[in-house]
C-alpha cells in the first residue's frame, strides 16, 4: 500500500494525500471545523462501502456473474463495552456497524448469499473487524529540535 500523508490546515481541515490523489476532511460547523468535507469517521464509511463494493464487482466479474451494480449503505453507532449485551471483553467501546447492500441485476440466490460473503471479506472490512496493531514513530518538529 502506498504511503498516506495528512496535513492539518487552516482549523480543523485536513488535506489527505495518497499517490497523485488529494481528498479532504473536516468537521460540521457545531464542532468547531468549517464543513468543507466529510469527517474522517464518514470517509472511513465510504473507504468500507467502497471496498465492499469493488470486492463484490471484481468477484462477479471474475464468476462471469450479471452483477449490473452494488449499492452499500453504512451506519455506524458507539456503544460503552460494558453496556453492549453482545460483548464480554474488557474494551471501553464497541462500535456496531449496521450495513445494507444491495445487488443489483438478475442473480439467483446462491450468487447473492455469495456476494454478501465476499463483500464482507473486503480488505478493509477486515482491517476493520480484526485486531490492528499501531506502530508509533512520533518525529520532532524542524523548528523544536535541539531546544
Amino acid at each position: 500500500m502506498e504511503k498516506t500523508t495528512v496535513r492539518l490546515g487552516e482549523g480543523l481541515r485536513a488535506e489527505i494525500k495518497v499517490r497523485n490523489h488529494t481528498v479532504f476532511a473536516d468537521e460540521p460547523i457545531h464542532d468547531g471545523g468549517t464543513d468543507t468535507s466529510p469527517t474522517p469517521m464518514e470517509l472511513m464509511a465510504g473507504a468500507l462501502g467502497a471496498c465492499m463494493a469493488i470486492t463484490a464487482k471484481l468477484y462477479a466479474i471474475r464468476k462471469g456473474w450479471p452483477l449490473e451494480g452494488v449499492e452499500v449503505v453504512l451506519d455506524m453507532e458507539r456503544f460503552l463495552g460494558k453496556e453492549y449485551p453482545a460483548y464480554n471483553g474488557d474494551a471501553a467501546f464497541v462500535h456496531e456497524v449496521r450495513e445494507q447492500i444491495v445487488f443489483k441485476g438478475p442473480l439467483d440466490e446462491a450468487q447473492l448469499e455469495r456476494l454478501r460473503e465476499i463483500a464482507a471479506r473486503c480488505p478493509v472490512h477486515r482491517v476493520v473487524e480484526n485486531p490492528a496493531f499501531f506502530v508509533d514513530q512520533i518525529l520532532e518538529s524542524e523548528g523544536l529540535s535541539g531546544d
